[in-house]
């Protein structure tokens, strides 16, 4: 009877990841089309079709358990995505646009990485080997988008800086230059 409490909140948990995922699928066009770098624009529409592959994998998982994905919001993701829409809204333009969409693109990585995490250790206890290779993978491409979000800040953030060493101007945001 222990594992049966565990298996609920295991299923609990996948909920919460395929509402989280779908919520992604939603807002990761609208961050793709506000971003000004060719590459950013690039980096979140390939994470677009990794995520519709991450809403397959858990529907597989769904399938082989014989639940329903659905029932369950998730708050986290909610918030993160709604703070997202709100970087989106300001006033910034350029690398700083880039450079603020690449800290929420950052906040819903991490999000993922420990749900994920969470889940797959979930999956080990109840003995579902298939699952855990399933969210392990899911796990890893998350850890790989978080690492490939960290060099494009590397690049990104000095513009947003006005860095001398790119010879370009420095960011601004349209509040900012009116306040000038």
């Amino acid at each position: 009877m222990a594992n049966e409490g565990l298996r609920d909140l295991y299923i609990d948990e996948l909920k919460d990841l395929y509402n989280a995922e779908n919520q992604l699928v939603k807002a990761l066009p609208k961050m793709a089309k506000a971003a000004s770098s060719e590459e950013l624009t690039q980096g979140f529409q390939d994470h677009l079709e990794q995520t519709r592959g991450h809403v397959q994998r858990l529907e597989q998982i769904f399938k082989s358990l014989d639940e329903s994905p659905k029932g369950k919001k998730c708050a986290g993701m909610e918030g993160l995505v709604k703070e997202g829409s709100e970087v989106m809204e300001e006033d910034f333009e350029g690398a700083l646009m880039d450079a603020a969409l690449i800290g929420a693109a950052q906040r819903v990585e991490h999000y993922e990485i420990a749900a994920y995490g969470t889940t797959s250790e979930f999956a080990k206890i109840l003995g579902e080997n298939e699952h855990v290779t399933l969210l392990e993978q899911t796990l890893q491409e998350e850890k790989e988008t978080d690492k490939k979000l960290t060099e494009l800040a590397k690049e990104i953030n000095p513009q947003a800086n006005g860095a001398e060493e790119s010879g370009e101007p420095k960011a601004t945001s349209k509040r900012s230059r009116r306040a000038a």
